[in-house]
């Protein structure tokens, strides 16, 4: 067959860790989820490793991994959270290129891609090489393969970057119709030009670099790849699959290769359902032998270029005007904002390209004294991104140290790789990308910035930070009560820096809330508690301690004492400072204790005071996370007591509520709220208890409709979710169990009653997978007659149906 189809997904998200905690904090815009990476993640990443086929009646036919039937790649900092914090999403990734080498010949469909999603041409060499270096290193270490080809962020290009690409290997890379300029036949002389957007896109094309390497060019199909993005064709899976099919040309008389590239969260975040769209098209095209799937690597090794093709530099796919959206005011922007400008964006480059260089030139020198080859080190550094174990980061250090190094000045040679790293961080395109300098994906490269500064601090004993604010004066913000970029710094960068002295803080206060063992894991920090004393008065405690404070990450350590009294609510009082002597610390301690226990209040402030510091504490010092848990806690008495109010409330005027409503006359707001909150109360606690009350949901649910309450549906879906996916864990742990398929089938069934939908995915997958591994021997001993298998097939077969499962 000469028709072939690739599908391309480019799967990313922009960097969100905090720079200081390498950890993403609590973002309340996701809600219900934790952060954005966990709600993309729900709504794209997982639903395309287990898409659904759907039968004619909506059933669920087949359960199939999007991935392996597709081209894609995954930003290396995504895949890393994924490794963490969606393992079954990332192993299912990982499976799906080995189930595609199977399936493509050998060629793997997963590409590489450069590794912080940097516009390489605006980078400098240096930065280019060791961005390519990284991202390929990086996909080794998880696919386990060298990639063939590598995706460039925003398809930005320029020659030098594709001559570093084809230095390393990389045999192809993906580009937009109209970053094409001119194309000829092997063999003739005369180029065509195709500019515009003219290029066929159905044929590879090689390029010829000025250093005689060569390295091959896939232009995807422009008009479909935007009717994917932009035009609703993810609607209906078979219009996608007509729409791909009716790009092939009948007078083409080469192999033709139809394939199209998006963003990879098309395909169920930007478009919901758009992974199920993609399964049906590609389930569609392959059942009817319409097309043979394919990926660019064995395409590539079955059909090589034929033809040579020239591009334009400096060129992306998501700014007609090159690569100025990372760089100017060109007028790319979200569209959401008009009379928005962005005259910031070239102020703000200026500004990170001359911490950048002023950068370089200290770490060459410095790096010199310590490192054989400071940058062949920064090349080889990803090596400890991946693997922070002790025994990795020796051998490294061993491996390229100009001699045996002191611990000190270990961490000085990891504090240099590390501002490396942050200084190539801090390009990373999303920071220009959108309409304004306080926005956070732009306050995001500034916190990378912030570190950087901090770290030379640090290291060289000056401070750039003030000539760095200067250059953000000259940032202009869209915003009045910014003004300009100093002010979005100041706000947002400052707040978030972090140091071992302000993680005593957090271990300090957050003791009071929380019971630490001996060693407590605080992001990338490790805490040792060396001494630790706690007492308490009615409401009031009081905690003093000394502790050893150590980074995973550049393995800086130092001893803190501290001490802190909890006042109630969110009132806090103590201080933090460096260890100074076991004679001053004891003295110091013994008075506070002498004082707390004299219940002098007034004077237990002021000799906490004398002794860590004045500061009167609030829990906004707290990391945000931990913020949050203690802030639940803390108010977990006052809104048990709000809800016996307003449940009383309710109780009292129930009647009239119903009343009211039944008339069509507008409810008193305090009536309003009482019923709100009490029915949303009751109907969260119902749901999430051990035993489903069945007669209690229908209760509320009446309750509910006579009042006309508005449900907090976002709040009540997540916990009905959480609940069946945990039975149907609890049934995957043992699928033969008769009463767990009866527990769970009720949760469904009551499910089913609720006036909104719930995401019942996990739970279909895990019937699926029994319905593929166990119910084929069920059925093999119900037909020998075997009454507990027939049993079990009648009361599966009633949990499928509500689930919309098809089973045969």
């Amino acid at each position: 067959m000469n028709r072939y189809i690739c599908i391309h997904g480019h799967f990313y998200q922009p960097p969100r860790e905090n720079p200081w905690l390498e950890a993403i904090e609590l973002q309340d815009s996701a809600y219900p989820y934790h952060d954005w990476n966990e709600r993309i993640t729900a709504e794209c990443y997982a639903p395309n490793s287990a898409a659904r086929i759907l039968d004619g009646g909506g059933r669920i036919e087949r359960i199939v991994n999007n991935y392996s039937n597709m081209s894609f790649n995954f930003g290396p900092t995504l895949l890393s959270w994924l490794e963490e914090k969606a393992p079954e999403t990332y192993e299912a990734v990982i499976a799906a290129d080995q189930v595609s080498r199977k399936k493509f010949s050998g060629h793997g469909s997963a590409i590489a891609q450069v590794y912080n999603h940097m516009i390489l041409p605006l980078a400098n060499a240096r930065d280019k090489e060791t961005q390519v270096i990284w991202g390929i290193r990086d996909f080794e270490r998880r696919f386990g393969r060298r990639p063939e080809g590598m995706w460039l962020p925003e398809t930005a290009v320029d020659l030098e970057t594709l001559a570093i690409l084809a230095r390393h290997g990389i045999r192809f890379t993906i580009l937009s119709p109209d970053q094409a300029r001119r194309v000829r036949a092997f063999g003739k002389r005369a180029w065509r030009d195709v500019t515009g957007g003219r290029i066929d896109p159905s044929r590879p094309y090689q390029l010829v670099l000025g250093t005689g390497q060569t390295i091959s060019l896939f232009f995807y199909d422009g008009p479909i790849s935007r009717g994917v993005a932009f035009e609703g064709l993810l609607h209906r899976g078979d219009s996608f699959a007509d729409r791909l099919l009716g790009a092939f040309v009948d007078s083409r008389d080469w192999p033709q290769i139809i394939h199209i590239a998006t963003d990879g969260e098309t395909y169920g975040h930007h478009q919901s359902h758009g992974d199920m769209a993609l399964a049906y098209a590609i389930h569609y095209i392959e059942r009817n032998g319409l097309a043979e799937l394919t990926n660019y690597a064995e395409y590539l090794a079955k059909h090589p270029p034929t033809h040579q093709a020239q591009i334009y530099e400096n060129t992306s796919w998501s700014c007609v005007h090159g690569i100025e959206r990372w760089r100017a005011d060109c007028g790319c922007n979200s569209g959401q904002r008009p009379g928005w400008h962005q005259r910031w964006r070239e102020p703000l480059r200026q500004a990170l390209d001359w911490l950048r260089d002023v950068m370089a030139g200290r770490f060459e020198v410095r790096g010199a004294s310590l490192l054989k080859d400071p940058w062949a080190a920064r090349d080889e550094y990803i090596g400890v991104i991946l693997d922070r174990s002790p025994a990795n980061v020796d051998a490294f250090l061993d491996r390229h140290a100009v001699r045996p190094l002191s611990d000190e000045e270990r961490i000085r040679a990891l504090k240099l790789l590390e501002l490396q790293r942050h200084a190539m961080l801090m390009y990373t395109s999303c920071g220009w990308f959108f309409d304004e300098v306080s926005g956070i994906e732009t306050v995001q490269v500034l916190q990378y910035a912030g570190r950087v500064l901090q770290l030379n601090r640090e290291l060289f004993e000056d401070d750039l930070e003030s000539g760095f604010l200067v250059k953000l004066d000259r940032v202009p913000s869209n915003i009045p009560g910014f003004k300009s970029g100093r002010a979005v710094y100041e706000k947002f960068v400052w707040p978030a820096m972090v140091n071992l002295e302000k993680v005593g803080v957090h271990y300090a206060v957050s003791s009071l809330f929380e019971d630490y063992g001996t060693r407590t894991p605080i992001y990338c920090y490790g805490v040792d508690r060396e001494d630790y004393r706690s007492f308490s008065a009615g409401k009031i405690r009081l905690a003093v301690g000394r502790a050893r404070v150590t980074s995973s990450i550049t393995r800086e350590s130092g001893q803190i004492t501290f001490g802190v009294t909890h006042l109630g609510d969110q009132n806090i009082n103590g201080g933090v400072r460096p260890f100074q002597g076991e004679e001053l610390y004891e003295g110091s301690v013994g008075r506070i204790i002498e004082t707390f226990e004299r219940s002098d209040f007034a004077e237990l402030v002021r000799e906490m005071d004398r002794s860590f510091g004045a500061g009167v504490y609030t829990l906004d010092l707290l990391f945000r996370d931990e913020l949050r848990k203690i802030l639940d806690s803390i108010l977990a008495a006052t809104l048990t007591e709000a809800e016996a109010t307003y449940g009383q409330m309710f109780e009292n005027h129930a009647s009239l509520i119903r009343f009211v409503t039944r008339a069509g006359i507008p409810l008193a707001r305090h009536l309003q709220v009482a019923a709100e909150f009490t029915l949303n109360a009751a109907l969260r606690r119902t749901l999430e208890a051990e035993i489903l009350d069945a007669s209690q949901i229908r209760r509320i649910l009446d309750e509910v409709q006579k009042t006309r309450v508005q449900l907090d549906v976002a709040t009540l879906e997540f916990s009905v979710r959480n609940k069946v996916e945990r039975l149907a864990d609890w049934l995957q742990e043992e699928p033969t169990g008769l009463d767990r398929l009866k527990i769970l089938d009720q949760a469904v069934e009551l499910v089913r009653m609720l006036p909104f939908e719930v995401n019942l995915w996990k739970a279909q997958n895990a019937f699926y997978r029994i319905l593929q591994s166990l119910y084929p021997r069920f059925q093999s001993e119900a037909a020998l007659g075997d009454e507990f298998s027939r049993s079990w097939i009648e009361e599966f077969r009633r949990l499928g149906k509500k689930l919309s499962v098809l089973v045969p």
